[in-house]
Order: structure tokens, then sequence, then C-alpha cells
């Protein structure tokens, strides 16, 4: 079995947004930490996070994933920009406790010139002075399309990181479908032996969740441009076969696709429909 859900809202509160899931069919979810395009993140309420803990524990949810917000760039070449990165991804950590035992998902960042080797000095510099020993938040990293000078356009470049990391068992992957497909890893004709190199680089032990979108794009485009599922150049038949792959389950599926409240709700029926039992 897999978990199934998509990303929604936080910006009700987290019962809400629990609630807002089990309507979709969903016992999984993804969520921002705060604005996805600025740097304000909502008060955390205890009462509201405790009753979402346990409609989560009620309703056998999956892990969850927070995301970080796109501004956070821990690689640029602006030293205020990595400053406020290393800020921003503290803070997320210590709120993350409040939903123990979850994913803080991040995408790598782009090095804006300066080289791809002091790009990944740098995110694994800011991983090494936020993980602590003590947090029960998994970090993931998430593969990345490739566009511009995005880190984490390939399996390698991600290791890179995680060797870096002291901690290592805080690290983990976030594997997204419409991203590596772009990033040019053929998941259409050769799905099992995308996720062989992926555990001869990485490993499949760090592979916790999975972005499950469709691409707009034709493979190794590099431009990560999502489509719904079934409706892009990944299709649908190779979406049956990442969701009842052998090596994927148990692990939590988010759809990213461009949809509103009734689309995700289709889209996992679908899925779930074509899930082997």
């Amino acid at each position: 079995m897999i978990y199934l859900g998509c990303h929604l809202s936080v910006s009700g509160g987290f019962e809400k947004m629990g609630k807002d899931a089990l309507k979709l069919g969903a016992d999984t979810l993804q969520f921002f930490t705060r604005n996805p395009r600025g740097a304000n993140a909502k008060k955390i309420d205890e009462n509201d996070t405790k009753a979402f803990v346990n409609l989560m524990q009620q309703n056998n949810f999956g892990k969850i994933i927070a995301h970080a917000p796109y501004t956070l760039n821990p690689c640029s070449a602006d030293e205020n920009t990595r400053n406020f990165a290393l800020k921003i991804f503290k803070d997320d950590l210590s709120r993350m406790e409040y939903i123990p035992n979850n994913y803080y998902n991040f995408h790598p960042g782009s090095h804006t010139g300066q080289g791809v080797d002091i790009g990944i000095n740098q995110i694994a510099d800011m991983l090494n002075k936020s993980l602590t020993e003590n947090q029960s938040t998994i970090v993931l990293l998430e593969t990345m399309a490739g566009k511009g000078t995005e880190i984490g356009r390939s399996f390698q470049e991600l290791q890179a990181i995680i060797d870096k990391v002291e901690l290592k068992n805080k690290i983990g992957v976030c594997l997204d479908t419409c991203h590596i497909f772009d990033a040019g890893y053929d998941i259409v004709n050769n799905l099992d032996g995308v996720l062989k190199e992926f555990n001869s680089v990485i490993g499949l032990d760090r592979l916790k969740a999975i972005h499950l979108n469709d691409s707009k794009n034709a493979m190794g485009s590099h431009k990560d441009r999502h489509e719904t599922i079934g409706n892009g150049n990944i299709g649908l038949s190779a979406m049956f076969k990442i969701v009842n792959h052998p090596l994927l389950q148990g692990l939590p599926f988010c759809l990213e696709t461009p949809n509103d409240a009734d689309g995700y709700k289709k889209e996992i029926q679908m899925l779930r429909e074509n899930i082997n039992s």
C-alpha cells in the first residue's frame, strides 16, 4: 500500500487542513510552512496542532510533508540570502516539533553562478548548522528538474550533499516524478532502471516520499512544469506503474498537480482504483 494526498493550505489551521484531506479521500498531505514566496509564518496554536495529530492517528495517516518556502536558497551567491535561508530553516524545524515525526522538504537551491561544488558545500553547511540529534523531523532534499543553476538535478548531486552532512540519520530524499523526468530520468520506459540507479547512488532507504506529478514537457527538458495525472508526457500508464511499484510501497505520495479540490479528489480516487491490492 501507499499513502495518497495532495498539497493543501494550512491557512485555516492544522485540524481544518486534516479534515479537508479526509474529504478528498487522502491519508497524507503536504503544506507550506509559511508564505511560499515570502517569510511570514502563522503563529502556532498548540490546541490546533494537538487536534491535528489526534486526527491523523485516528484516521491512520501516513507521514505528512511540510514544504519550505520557495524563497529559501541556502546556496545563493548573496550572503544575506544564505543567512535568511538558515534563519527560516532553523525556525521551521523548531515549529515542526509541534507535529513530530514527520518530514520537512526543501529545494536544495540555485548556486546563482558560483558553481555546483560551492553550492553543495553551502547547502551542507546550512544543514550542519540546523540539524540536531533531538529533532524528530527528517529533512528531505527534493530531486530537481535542473532549470538554470538548480542543484539536485541528478542523484549524484544530492548524494554529494548528503556526504557532507554530519547527522545523516536526519536526511532523506523526496522524489518528484515531474522533476526527475524533466531532468532526463526515463521513468516511463525504464522505471526499474531509474530506481536501481537511485539505490546505487543514494540508497532506497533514504527515499522517504514521492511528489506525484505529470509533466507538461518532454523528458530532459529541464523546465519543471507540472501537469495533471495522465495529461502530460509521463502519462497514465507510467503513473500507475509508479504507484504500484513494490519498492515504493509504504511511502507518502503527494500530488502537486495544477488542480482545485475537486480535481485532487478525482485524481486520488482514480489512483486508488488502480492500485493493486
